[in-house]
Protein backbone atom coordinates (compact mmCIF):
# COMPACT_ATOMS: atom_id res chain seq x y z
CA UNK A 1 0.00 0.00 0.00
CA UNK A 2 1.37 3.41 -0.96
CA UNK A 3 2.05 5.86 1.83
CA UNK A 4 0.23 9.21 1.97
CA UNK A 5 2.00 12.42 0.91
CA UNK A 6 2.72 15.11 3.46
CA UNK A 7 0.05 17.28 1.81
CA UNK A 8 -2.59 15.07 3.48
CA UNK A 9 -1.18 15.45 7.01
CA UNK A 10 -3.07 17.20 9.78
CA UNK A 11 -1.27 20.12 11.40
CA UNK A 12 0.69 21.20 13.31
CA UNK A 13 3.01 18.30 12.50
CA UNK A 14 6.69 17.70 13.13
CA UNK A 15 8.38 16.34 10.01
CA UNK A 16 11.75 14.78 9.36
CA UNK A 17 13.24 14.27 5.91
CA UNK A 18 14.82 10.82 6.09
CA UNK A 19 17.23 11.36 3.21
CA UNK A 20 18.65 14.50 4.85
CA UNK A 21 18.65 12.97 8.33
CA UNK A 22 20.52 9.88 7.18
CA UNK A 23 23.02 11.95 5.19
CA UNK A 24 23.68 14.13 8.25
CA UNK A 25 24.17 11.05 10.45
CA UNK A 26 26.55 9.53 7.89
CA UNK A 27 28.52 12.78 7.62
CA UNK A 28 29.00 13.11 11.38
CA UNK A 29 29.94 9.44 11.76
CA UNK A 30 32.45 9.64 8.90
CA UNK A 31 33.97 12.87 10.23
CA UNK A 32 34.48 11.24 13.62
CA UNK A 33 36.04 8.16 12.05
CA UNK A 34 38.37 10.30 9.94
CA UNK A 35 39.72 11.93 13.12
CA UNK A 36 39.88 8.71 15.15
CA UNK A 37 37.23 9.91 17.60
CA UNK A 38 34.19 7.93 18.77
CA UNK A 39 30.68 9.36 18.51
CA UNK A 40 28.26 9.25 21.44
CA UNK A 41 25.42 11.49 20.18
CA UNK A 42 23.10 13.38 22.48
CA UNK A 43 19.49 12.20 22.80
CA UNK A 44 18.10 15.37 24.42
CA UNK A 45 17.33 17.06 21.11
CA UNK A 46 15.50 14.42 19.09
CA UNK A 47 14.31 12.25 22.05
CA UNK A 48 13.46 9.50 19.57
CA UNK A 49 14.54 5.86 19.74
CA UNK A 50 14.40 5.40 15.98
CA UNK A 51 16.92 8.20 15.42
CA UNK A 52 19.16 6.86 18.19
CA UNK A 53 19.12 3.45 16.50
CA UNK A 54 20.08 5.01 13.16
CA UNK A 55 23.02 6.72 14.88
CA UNK A 56 24.16 3.46 16.45
CA UNK A 57 23.80 1.66 13.13
CA UNK A 58 26.05 4.31 11.57
CA UNK A 59 28.78 3.62 14.12
CA UNK A 60 27.95 5.54 17.30
CA UNK A 61 29.38 3.73 20.34
CA UNK A 62 26.52 4.67 22.66
CA UNK A 63 24.10 7.47 23.45
CA UNK A 64 24.40 10.57 25.65
CA UNK A 65 21.36 11.95 27.45
CA UNK A 66 20.63 14.80 29.84
CA UNK A 67 18.18 13.21 32.26
CA UNK A 68 17.73 9.91 34.08
CA UNK A 69 14.24 9.64 32.59
CA UNK A 70 15.74 9.72 29.11
CA UNK A 71 18.20 7.00 30.09
CA UNK A 72 15.30 4.85 31.27
CA UNK A 73 13.61 5.29 27.88
CA UNK A 74 16.82 4.33 26.08
CA UNK A 75 17.30 1.25 28.26
CA UNK A 76 13.70 0.17 27.74
CA UNK A 77 14.39 0.50 24.02
CA UNK A 78 17.30 -1.93 24.23
CA UNK A 79 20.15 0.62 24.26
CA UNK A 80 22.67 -0.26 26.97
CA UNK A 81 25.71 2.04 26.68
CA UNK A 82 24.38 5.35 28.03
CA UNK A 83 26.18 8.42 29.35
CA UNK A 84 24.01 10.61 31.56
CA UNK A 85 25.86 13.90 31.17
CA UNK A 86 24.53 15.23 34.45
CA UNK A 87 24.68 14.74 38.19
CA UNK A 88 22.15 12.26 39.63
CA UNK A 89 21.34 13.57 43.10
CA UNK A 90 18.85 12.64 45.83
CA UNK A 91 17.48 9.39 47.21
CA UNK A 92 14.65 9.05 44.67
CA UNK A 93 16.83 9.46 41.61
CA UNK A 94 19.72 7.43 42.98
CA UNK A 95 17.35 4.52 43.66
CA UNK A 96 16.10 4.77 40.08
CA UNK A 97 19.69 4.82 38.84
CA UNK A 98 20.44 1.59 40.70
CA UNK A 99 17.40 -0.04 39.05
CA UNK A 100 18.56 1.24 35.66
CA UNK A 101 21.80 -0.71 36.09
CA UNK A 102 19.76 -3.92 35.75
CA UNK A 103 19.15 -3.14 32.07
CA UNK A 104 21.88 -0.67 31.07
CA UNK A 105 25.57 -0.05 31.62
CA UNK A 106 25.09 3.59 32.51
CA UNK A 107 27.75 6.22 33.18
CA UNK A 108 26.99 9.29 35.29
CA UNK A 109 28.82 12.58 35.76
CA UNK A 110 30.03 13.66 39.19
CA UNK A 111 31.58 16.89 40.44
CA UNK A 112 31.32 16.76 44.25
CA UNK A 113 32.33 14.62 47.18
CA UNK A 114 28.76 14.68 48.53
CA UNK A 115 27.34 13.13 45.38
CA UNK A 116 30.15 10.57 45.21
CA UNK A 117 29.39 9.41 48.77
CA UNK A 118 25.67 9.16 47.95
CA UNK A 119 26.28 7.11 44.79
CA UNK A 120 28.90 4.92 46.45
CA UNK A 121 26.60 4.04 49.34
CA UNK A 122 23.73 3.13 47.01
CA UNK A 123 25.96 1.06 44.73
CA UNK A 124 27.44 -0.81 47.70
CA UNK A 125 24.01 -1.49 49.23
CA UNK A 126 22.65 -2.76 45.90
CA UNK A 127 25.76 -4.79 45.15
CA UNK A 128 26.28 -3.06 41.80
CA UNK A 129 29.14 -1.31 40.07
CA UNK A 130 28.61 2.15 38.60
CA UNK A 131 30.76 3.84 35.99
CA UNK A 132 31.40 7.55 36.60
CA UNK A 133 33.09 10.38 34.77
CA UNK A 134 34.26 13.60 36.37
CA UNK A 135 32.64 16.68 34.87
CA UNK A 136 35.26 19.37 34.33
CA UNK A 137 34.51 23.09 34.00
CA UNK A 138 36.40 24.02 30.83
CA UNK A 139 35.20 27.62 30.85
CA UNK A 140 31.43 27.37 30.48
CA UNK A 141 31.06 28.09 34.21
CA UNK A 142 28.01 25.94 34.81
CA UNK A 143 28.59 22.63 36.64
CA UNK A 144 31.93 20.87 36.86
CA UNK A 145 35.15 20.62 38.87
CA UNK A 146 37.87 23.14 38.09
CA UNK A 147 40.65 21.66 35.91
CA UNK A 148 43.87 20.21 37.29
CA UNK A 149 44.26 19.63 41.01
CA UNK A 150 40.54 19.68 41.90
CA UNK A 151 39.87 16.99 39.26
CA UNK A 152 42.68 14.88 40.71
CA UNK A 153 41.20 15.28 44.21
CA UNK A 154 37.78 14.09 43.00
CA UNK A 155 39.45 11.16 41.23
CA UNK A 156 41.17 10.20 44.47
CA UNK A 157 37.84 10.33 46.31
CA UNK A 158 36.18 8.07 43.73
CA UNK A 159 39.08 5.65 44.11
CA UNK A 160 38.14 5.14 47.77
CA UNK A 161 34.88 3.42 46.81
CA UNK A 162 35.08 -0.05 45.30
CA UNK A 163 31.59 0.04 43.75
CA UNK A 164 32.37 3.18 41.74
CA UNK A 165 34.55 2.83 38.65
CA UNK A 166 36.17 5.99 37.35
CA UNK A 167 36.31 5.76 33.55
CA UNK A 168 37.19 9.31 32.51
CA UNK A 169 36.27 12.96 32.28
CA UNK A 170 33.73 15.02 30.36
CA UNK A 171 33.17 18.69 29.64
CA UNK A 172 31.25 21.02 27.37
CA UNK A 173 32.92 24.02 25.75
CA UNK A 174 29.61 25.86 25.24
CA UNK A 175 31.15 29.28 25.84
CA UNK A 176 32.96 28.99 22.49
CA UNK A 177 29.97 28.14 20.31
CA UNK A 178 28.93 31.64 19.24
CA UNK A 179 32.39 32.95 18.31
CA UNK A 180 31.97 34.14 14.73
CA UNK A 181 35.58 34.18 13.51
CA UNK A 182 36.60 30.60 12.59
CA UNK A 183 40.23 30.99 13.66
CA UNK A 184 39.29 32.57 16.99
CA UNK A 185 36.69 29.87 17.57
CA UNK A 186 39.11 27.05 16.81
CA UNK A 187 41.64 28.57 19.21
CA UNK A 188 39.03 28.94 21.96
CA UNK A 189 37.77 25.37 21.50
CA UNK A 190 41.34 24.05 21.62
CA UNK A 191 42.05 25.99 24.81
CA UNK A 192 38.86 24.78 26.53
CA UNK A 193 39.34 21.14 25.58
CA UNK A 194 42.99 21.47 26.56
CA UNK A 195 41.86 21.91 30.18
CA UNK A 196 39.93 18.64 29.87
CA UNK A 197 42.68 16.58 28.26
CA UNK A 198 45.35 17.97 30.62
CA UNK A 199 43.19 16.98 33.59
CA UNK A 200 42.82 13.48 32.15
CA UNK A 201 46.58 13.23 31.69
CA UNK A 202 47.17 14.34 35.27
CA UNK A 203 44.79 11.64 36.50
CA UNK A 204 46.56 9.01 34.38
CA UNK A 205 49.91 9.95 35.89
CA UNK A 206 48.36 9.38 39.30
CA UNK A 207 47.29 5.89 38.25
CA UNK A 208 43.65 6.50 37.38
CA UNK A 209 42.06 4.83 34.35
CA UNK A 210 40.96 7.51 31.89
CA UNK A 211 39.32 5.59 29.05
CA UNK A 212 36.86 8.39 28.24
CA UNK A 213 37.57 12.03 27.41
CA UNK A 214 34.16 13.22 26.26
CA UNK A 215 33.22 16.68 25.03
CA UNK A 216 31.85 18.52 22.04
CA UNK A 217 28.47 19.43 20.66
CA UNK A 218 26.97 20.67 17.45
CA UNK A 219 28.21 24.21 18.07
CA UNK A 220 31.84 23.06 18.09
CA UNK A 221 31.55 20.02 15.81
CA UNK A 222 34.15 21.06 13.23
CA UNK A 223 36.76 21.77 15.91
CA UNK A 224 36.22 19.38 18.83
CA UNK A 225 36.86 16.26 16.72
CA UNK A 226 40.35 17.54 15.86
CA UNK A 227 41.63 18.02 19.40
CA UNK A 228 44.35 15.60 20.58
CA UNK A 229 43.40 13.50 23.56
CA UNK A 230 39.64 13.51 22.92
CA UNK A 231 38.18 9.99 22.77
CA UNK A 232 34.53 10.80 21.98
CA UNK A 233 32.20 13.68 21.09
CA UNK A 234 28.54 14.20 21.96
CA UNK A 235 27.42 16.02 18.78
CA UNK A 236 23.64 15.64 18.59
CA UNK A 237 21.56 18.50 17.19
CA UNK A 238 23.45 18.60 13.89
CA UNK A 239 21.47 15.61 12.63
CA UNK A 240 18.41 17.88 12.51
CA UNK A 241 19.92 21.39 12.30
CA UNK A 242 17.95 24.61 12.86
CA UNK A 243 18.14 28.40 12.70
CA UNK A 244 20.00 28.63 16.02
CA UNK A 245 22.82 26.30 15.02
CA UNK A 246 23.12 27.74 11.53
CA UNK A 247 22.76 31.43 12.39
CA UNK A 248 24.38 31.71 15.83
CA UNK A 249 26.89 28.84 15.82
CA UNK A 250 27.80 28.92 12.11
CA UNK A 251 27.25 25.18 11.69
CA UNK A 252 26.03 24.82 8.12
CA UNK A 253 24.38 21.40 8.29
CA UNK A 254 21.35 20.73 6.06
CA UNK A 255 17.98 20.97 7.82
CA UNK A 256 16.12 17.67 8.22
CA UNK A 257 13.47 18.71 10.78
CA UNK A 258 10.59 21.09 9.98
CA UNK A 259 7.19 22.05 11.33
CA UNK A 260 4.17 21.78 9.03
CA UNK A 261 1.41 24.33 9.62
CA UNK A 262 -1.82 25.37 7.91
CA UNK A 263 -2.87 28.87 6.89
CA UNK A 264 -6.03 29.52 8.89
CA UNK A 265 -6.53 33.23 8.19
CA UNK A 266 -5.46 35.98 5.76
CA UNK A 267 -6.78 39.13 7.48
CA UNK A 268 -4.81 41.40 5.09
CA UNK A 269 -2.77 40.87 1.90
CA UNK A 270 0.42 41.24 4.00
CA UNK A 271 -0.57 39.03 6.94
CA UNK A 272 -0.59 35.24 7.17
CA UNK A 273 -1.89 33.35 10.22
CA UNK A 274 -0.83 29.75 10.84
CA UNK A 275 -2.12 27.14 13.28
CA UNK A 276 1.30 26.52 14.91
CA UNK A 277 2.38 28.76 17.76
CA UNK A 278 4.60 28.47 20.81
CA UNK A 279 2.99 25.15 21.71
CA UNK A 280 4.33 23.71 18.45
CA UNK A 281 7.72 25.44 18.15
CA UNK A 282 9.96 27.66 20.24
CA UNK A 283 11.18 31.17 19.49
CA UNK A 284 13.55 31.86 22.41
CA UNK A 285 16.90 30.83 20.92
CA UNK A 286 16.05 31.80 17.33
CA UNK A 287 13.04 32.69 15.22
CA UNK A 288 11.67 29.88 13.02
CA UNK A 289 11.94 30.44 9.27
CA UNK A 290 9.07 29.91 6.85
CA UNK A 291 10.04 28.03 3.70
CA UNK A 292 8.72 29.01 0.25
CA UNK A 293 7.04 32.16 1.54
CA UNK A 294 8.97 35.07 0.01
CA UNK A 295 9.25 38.48 1.62
CA UNK A 296 8.55 37.61 5.24
CA UNK A 297 9.39 40.76 7.17
CA UNK A 298 8.52 39.42 10.62
CA UNK A 299 7.37 36.20 12.26
CA UNK A 300 5.70 36.33 15.67
CA UNK A 301 4.34 33.50 17.80
CA UNK A 302 1.51 33.44 20.29
CA UNK A 303 0.35 30.34 22.13
CA UNK A 304 -1.54 28.77 19.23
CA UNK A 305 -0.77 30.99 16.23
CA UNK A 306 2.11 32.12 14.06
CA UNK A 307 1.76 35.55 12.46
CA UNK A 308 3.78 36.28 9.34
CA UNK A 309 4.00 39.85 8.10
CA UNK A 310 5.02 40.30 4.47
CA UNK A 311 6.99 43.15 2.89
CA UNK A 312 4.55 43.44 0.01
CA UNK A 313 0.95 42.28 -0.56
CA UNK A 314 0.43 38.73 -1.81
CA UNK A 315 -2.58 36.49 -2.30
CA UNK A 316 -0.52 33.37 -1.57
CA UNK A 317 -0.36 31.24 0.42
CA UNK A 318 -4.13 30.93 0.64
CA UNK A 319 -6.36 29.78 3.49
CA UNK A 320 -5.99 26.02 3.80
CA UNK A 321 -2.51 25.91 2.25
CA UNK A 322 0.39 24.35 4.14
CA UNK A 323 3.49 26.27 5.19
CA UNK A 324 6.64 24.48 6.33
CA UNK A 325 8.98 26.11 8.85
CA UNK A 326 12.55 25.46 9.94
CA UNK A 327 12.71 25.22 13.73
CA UNK A 328 14.31 28.08 15.62
CA UNK A 329 15.86 25.57 18.02
CA UNK A 330 15.20 21.85 17.75
CA UNK A 331 16.00 21.12 21.42
CA UNK A 332 13.04 23.20 22.54
CA UNK A 333 10.72 22.24 19.67
CA UNK A 334 10.77 18.43 19.44
CA UNK A 335 9.65 17.92 23.04
CA UNK A 336 6.43 19.84 22.31
CA UNK A 337 5.26 17.07 19.98
CA UNK A 338 4.06 13.52 20.63
CA UNK A 339 5.33 12.19 17.30
CA UNK A 340 7.61 12.83 14.35
CA UNK A 341 6.40 12.04 10.84
CA UNK A 342 9.28 10.54 8.87
CA UNK A 343 9.15 11.34 5.16
CA UNK A 344 10.98 9.94 2.17
CA UNK A 345 10.72 12.14 -0.93
CA UNK A 346 7.58 13.74 0.41
CA UNK A 347 5.81 10.48 1.26
CA UNK A 348 5.12 9.27 4.81
CA UNK A 349 7.39 6.31 5.57
CA UNK A 350 6.90 6.07 9.33
CA UNK A 351 5.51 7.84 12.39
CA UNK A 352 7.84 7.84 15.38
CA UNK A 353 6.84 8.38 18.97
CA UNK A 354 8.86 11.09 20.74
CA UNK A 355 9.61 8.58 23.48
CA UNK A 356 11.69 10.97 25.58
CA UNK A 357 8.98 13.62 25.68
CA UNK A 358 8.28 14.83 29.21
CA UNK A 359 11.24 12.93 30.67
CA UNK A 360 12.59 15.87 32.64
CA UNK A 361 13.18 14.01 35.93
Amino acid sequence: MSQPPKSLLDTPALLIDLDVLEANIAHIAQTCRAHGVAWRPHFKGHKTLEIARKQLAAGAIGITCAKLGEAEVLAAGGIRDILIANQIVGAIKVARLMRLLDTADAIVAVDSRENILELAKAAWQSGKDLRVVIEVNTGMNRAGVEPGGPVLAIAAEIGQHPNLRLVGVMGWEAHTTAIADPLAKEKAVAAAIGFLTASADQCRRAGHDMQIVSCGGTGTFHYCVKQPGVTEVQVGGAVMSDEHYRGHYNVDMPVSLTILATVTSRPTPTRIILDAGRKAMSIEAAVPRALNVPGVRELRLSAEHAQLELDTPSDTPRIGDHVELVAGYTDTTVHLHEEIVALRKGQVEAVWKVAGRGKIK
